[in-house]
Order: C-alpha cells, then sequence, then structure tokens
C-alpha cells in the first residue's frame, strides 16, 4: 500500500473489486471498457463490450492474476485507477505500432505496462495520476519485473479531453524517471523505466 498526502493506493482485488465497480460506473470507465481493450483482441473487445467485459475483468482478479491498482481518497472511496500488468497478458499491444518493442526479439517475459488511467473527474488535476504511475512502478518492481514501460500521450503543453490522456502524458512518464525509447506517429511514445 502507498500513500501520498490523503491518497491511498491499493491493489484490484475482490475485497476491493466494489470500489472499482463504483469508480467506473455503468459505463466500464468509459464505453463498457472495464480495461479489457489491450487484453483481447479488436473483435473480442467489441463483441464484449460492457457486461462480458466487466466480468471478464472480475474472473482475471478473482484468479489472483496482477491487472491494476486503485486510488483510495481519505474516506476510502476509489478517485483514481491505473493498469498495470505483464506485457504479455496484454495481447493487443502485439500488434500496435505505438507498443512495438525496439528489438523485435527482445525476452518481453519479465516487462510490465502501464496502459491506462481512470480519475474521476472530481479529482483530476491532484496528482492522483502521478500517484498511481509512481506506485505502478512500485508494483511492478515488487513483482519481479525487470522493466515497466508504457503508452503516452505527447500533450506538447497544449490541454487534451480525457479521452486523450488515458495512456498518461508523455512528461508526466519522464517525470517519473522514464526514458524516451521512441516517437510513435505525431503523439505517441513508447517509455520505459528499467528497475533493476
Amino acid at each position: 500500500m502507498n500513500e501520498a498526502g490523503t491518497t491511498t493506493v491499493v491493489e484490484l482485488t475482490e475485497q476491493t473489486w466494489p470500489r472499482l465497480a463504483e469508480l467506473f460506473g455503468p459505463n466500464g470507465a468509459a464505453e463498457g471498457c472495464w480495461c479489457m481493450w489491450f487484453r483481447r483482441s479488436a473483435k473480442e473487445f467489441r463483441r464484449h463490450k460492457g457486461e462480458p467485459n466487466r466480468a471478464a475483468l472480475g474472473e482475471l482478479v478473482t484468479s489472483g492474476q496482477p491487472v491494476g491498482l486503485l486510488a483510495l481518497d481519505e474516506d476510502g472511496t476509489a478517485v483514481g485507477w491505473v493498469a498495470v500488468a505483464p506485457r504479455l497478458d496484454h495481447v493487443r499491444l502485439d500488434r500496435s505500432a505505438v507498443a512495438a518493442p525496439p528489438d523485435p526479439r527482445e525476452d518481453l517475459s519479465q516487462v510490465w505496462s502501464v496502459t491506462c488511467f481512470f480519475v474521476h473527474r472530481k479529482a483530476r488535476g491532484s496528482g492522483v495520476t502521478r500517484t498511481l504511475l509512481s506506485a505502478a512502478v512500485d508494483y511492478a518492481a515488487r513483482s519481479g519485473a525487470l522493466c515497466v514501460e508504457g503508452y503516452p500521450t505527447d500533450t506538447e503543453g497544449e490541454r487534451k479531453d480525457s479521452g486523450t490522456l488515458y495512456h498518461g502524458t508523455l512528461t508526466m512518464f519522464l517525470d517519473a524517471g522514464f526514458e524516451l525509447v521512441g516517437r510513435r506517429g505525431i503523439r505517441r511514445a513508447l517509455v520505459r523505466k528499467a528497475l533493476r
């Protein structure tokens, strides 16, 4: 458990699942995603939007697989989420131009990925996302990862809507000690942080 100010970060477990469900609401954070976008093929994702995605994420949690962390406010209410897990758990990353590893022969078995952030609108701009990123790095390190990577958006200092920022911002990752591995298109990047 990590604490920053009045924000506590905890792992998503069966016990904390109700807090995630409340944070995500009936829409599953966005368009019935339930943070399954990177864990399913495009066809599977379209077919399972909404309740099937919720059930699938719930099954991962019940099985004890790492899926992510929750930020809780001083009252214990979930105000933020970060998806962090082994890269190989995310089938869609294999086909992503943004997430392509610099060396296609690289062993990715000990690489972890930070794929998604969701922060309640009332908590946005309060540092919750940065707190979650720091906790995600610590969690990956404790879980045996050699490095952790992300696929952030380069906002170039401009204000963006939350639908654009769910990967996190390049500035935030760089400020947290990640290194830029490569630019991926106009606004996207692959970043990594070595843990050992």
